[in-house]
């Protein structure tokens, strides 16, 4: 419930004076001042980055790839096919993979304490219950992982490029309480990379953009949704600050 009061607005918890009110007006112009030079340096920070892949050459041939890793041309994006040298598997679900996850899972038993309300002579009383359920519990995981991959018809380390996220595969039980279930990355995959063509060879954990052109990765990196996640993102903590403000004792105000 709130109302209007001679000084100001009350609440059921809280009163808002008229002091408070033009002392919160300050707070959000300071907050919003820090905001804006906030996002100010995340904007030129976008800026440096979208000139770094503007200049950056644009590769989709072999021979131009190898060309570039030999003579030191720097940042590149190269479009060509990812591919496993040398396939990872488990018997038990036999294929061919680049990189496959096997979790364990145990069907564990646990109990929790759950709250109930009842109504006795018009007087409500809470009790509580232990209830029983089940459930499968991760126990741990192993991986395997191909030793090299291929793209754009040159072979490098796996540690060369980040390789897609897994997909599920399969789900095997051991016994009726214990569990794998598989993941596992294809060996074939099309897109494209951003990274140092130097040194004969190319940066270590180089992003990959699976299914995306040069020109669409290109967008999506210079994509500005960072600075409308910030500029979202600090309008909710000015209103979670001057709600705290409206809400704790400002006596010093009078």
């Amino acid at each position: 419930m709130r109302g209007w009061k001679r000084n100001g607005i009350y609440f059921e918890d809280f009163e808002i004076t008229k002091r408070e009110i033009l002392a919160s007006i300050s707070i959000i112009a300071i907050m919003l001042l820090i905001g804006i030079l906030i996002a100010g340096k995340i904007s030129d920070y976008q800026l440096d980055k979208n000139e770094k892949y503007n200049k950056a050459v644009k590769i989709e041939t072999q021979d131009l790839f190898e060309y570039g890793m030999r003579t030191n041309v720097g940042n590149a994006f190269v479009y060509g096919d990812l591919i496993a040298v040398d396939t990872v598997t488990y018997p038990e679900i036999g294929g061919e993979y680049m990189y496959v996850e096997r979790i364990k899972e145990r069907y564990t038993q646990h109990t929790r304490r759950v709250a109930h309300t009842r109504t006795v002579n018009g007087k409500t009383s809470t009790y509580y219950t232990t209830e029983t359920y089940w459930s499968w519990d991760y126990v741990g995981s192993e991986e395997l992982k191909c030793n090299e991959i291929s793209f754009s018809g040159v072979t490098f380390k796996s540690s060369k490029i980040d390789i897609p996220l897994p997909e599920y595969i399969d789900t095997i039980k051991e016994s009726s309480h214990v569990r794998y279930k598989y993941y596992g990355t294809g060996t074939k995959y099309t897109g494209t990379i951003f990274t140092e063509l130097k040194g004969n060879t190319i940066t270590d954990a180089t992003p990959f953009y699976q299914n995306k052109s040069i020109e669409e990765t290109v967008e999506s990196l210079e994509s500005d949704f960072t600075i409308w996640i910030f500029r979202v993102a600090w309008i909710v903590l000015i209103g979670f600050c001057v709600y705290g403000f409206y809400y704790i004792d400002n006596n010093w105000l009078e």
